[in-house]
């Protein structure tokens, strides 16, 4: 969905795509909400109404969730497997400590989240201490800046392994 405000022109509204949520009159209806009159609204997807407020406000992020049930110990199987049909959820027992470890590894798999191991010149990687990165930003710059702001700026080169990389191990800069 694109969206651009314009001087003069009233709402324009086009689409590449069948709509079942929006139509001109709930565009247009939306926007004066806003004190929006003049603007380009273009869809790609069947979009919401809720779809369009997001875009016309730009500052909504939206955060993947996950619904911890807990104390699965006390329900029965039937129960359980009506749970099981909710979605984003993990079921654990923290009194018994079931299923902490499938919360963690949901976790760490929602927040998209990779491990950087660091290795001297000389000696083993240090496996114990990792550099945690999201994996939408895991360059070696955004590397450099989680360790400290200064460091990018005297930075030469690192050598990287891992199957990111051509031939192990690989010089970057």
């Amino acid at each position: 969905m694109t969206f651009r405000r314009k001087e003069k022109g009233g709402i324009n509204f086009t689409s590449t795509v069948a709509n079942t949520h929006l139509d001109l009159d709930t565009v247009k209806a939306i926007c004066s909400e806003y004190r929006i009159h003049n603007a380009d609204v273009s869809l790609r997807f069947d979009a919401t109404a809720d779809d369009l407020i997001d875009v016309i406000e730009g500052s909504r992020i939206y955060m993947p969730c996950i619904y911890v049930v807990n104390k699965i110990d006390q329900i029965t199987v039937e129960e359980l497997d009506i749970l099981d049909k909710l979605p984003h959820y993990c079921p654990i027992s923290a009194h018994l400590e079931w299923n902490l470890d499938g919360l963690l590894e949901m976790v760490w798999e929602y927040l998209d989240l990779c491990r950087l191991y660091t290795k001297p010149k000389g000696l083993n990687p240090d496996y114990e201490d990792p550099v945690i990165l999201s994996s939408k930003r895991k360059t070696v710059e955004d590397f450099c800046n989680q360790i400290h702001k200064d460091m990018a700026k005297q930075f030469k080169y690192a050598l990287v392994w891992g199957s990111s990389v051509k031939h192990k191990p690989q010089r970057v800069g």
